[in-house]
């Protein structure tokens, strides 16, 4: 369930950044991006280079990728992620059901699920192996 959840946060942060650069074209401001254009920019009247910075590179989709990354790592290194996790990521899809009901927030709800439940079946199976006896 764990690497379940890892790789739907990765997939969904990597689909998340390269749709807006590639499929939203927000890749073709790189110039105004890498040139100092944006740095004395009002965020309340943002250019369109200024958008298609934030949708695509400033947005959470890189962070979700390396969230998913070192789930996946922990996973396959047998350390269970912890709850904290999950919770975060939780409140911040409740946030983007409500403020954007459509968008693929439904895939988050279920990277979510998908931690607390692989994180309770392995807090259980670690409380019920025996305890090592100390002489």
């Amino acid at each position: 369930m764990i690497k379940w959840a890892g790789w739907i946060l990765t997939l969904s942060g990597a689909a998340h950044t390269l749709g807006a650069l590639v499929v939203e074209k927000a890749a073709r401001h790189a110039g105004t991006w890498f040139s100092g254009g944006l740095w004395h920019e009002d965020l309340s009247e943002m250019s369109t280079a200024g958008s298609a910075y934030w949708l695509s590179v400033e947005s959470f989709g890189p962070q979700l990728v390396v969230i998913g990354l070192i789930v996946l790592w922990m996973d396959r290194r047998g350390i269970t992620p912890p709850a904290f996790i999950a919770w975060i990521l939780g409140i911040w899809t409740v946030i983007d059901a409500v403020v954007q009901p459509f968008t693929p927030w439904p895939l988050g709800v279920l990277a979510i699920v998908l931690l607390v439940v692989g994180a309770r079946r392995a807090t259980r199976s670690d409380s019920a192996a025996p305890q090592a006896v100390l002489s």
